[in-house]
C-alpha cells in the first residue's frame, strides 16, 4: 500500500505539474500579447507627440500670423482714420469755396438779373472779373488761389 501510495502522490504530483506547465504556456502567451500591445502603444504615443509637436508649431505660427495681421489692421485702420479726417476737411473747404462762388456770382450779376425770369448767361469777361476778385480776395487773406 505505500508503493501504491507513493505512486498515487506521485502521480498527483505529475497532474499537477502538467496543470503548471499549461498555466504557464497561457501566461506566456498573454505576456507576448501585452508585449505587443506595449509596441503598438508605444508607436501610437510617439505619433501622438509627433502630431502634438506640429500642432504646436502651427499654433505659434498662427499667433504669429494674427499678430501680424492686427498690426497691419491697425496701421490701416489709423491711415483710413487719418484720410476720412483730411476728406472732411477738403469737404468743409470746398463747401466755403462753393459758397464763395456763389456769393461772386451772385455779385457778378446786373442789379435788374435777379428779378428777371429767365437766366442770362455770363460774358467772358464777367467770369474773369469774378474769378479776379476771387483771387484777389484770397491773397489779401493770406491764401494763394
Amino acid at each position: 500500500m505505500s508503493h501504491v501510495m507513493g505512486v498515487a502522490i506521485e502521480s498527483l504530483v505529475a497532474i499537477l505539474l502538467l496543470l503548471t506547465i499549461g498555466y504557464c504556456a497561457l501566461l506566456n502567451s498573454r505576456l507576448k500579447r501585452l508585449k505587443a500591445d506595449e509596441q503598438s502603444l508605444k508607436a501610437t504615443i510617439a505619433e501622438l507627440i509627433t502630431a502634438t509637436e506640429i500642432a504646436e508649431r502651427a499654433i505659434g505660427g498662427l499667433k504669429h500670423t494674427v499678430r501680424d495681421v492686427n498690426q497691419n489692421l491697425g496701421t490701416q485702420l489709423t491711415a483710413a482714420e487719418q484720410l476720412t479726417e483730411q476728406l472732411k476737411r477738403q469737404l468743409m473747404e470746398g463747401d466755403a469755396v462753393i459758397r464763395r462762388l456763389s456769393k461772386i456770382a451772385v455779385a457778378a450779376r446786373p442789379a435788374g438779373a435777379a428779378e428777371d425770369a429767365a437766366p442770362r448767361t455770363s460774358t467772358p469777361k464777367d467770369v474773369a472779373a469774378a474769378a479776379q476778385a476771387f483771387s484777389d480776395r484770397r491773397r489779401t487773406n493770406g491764401l494763394a488761389a
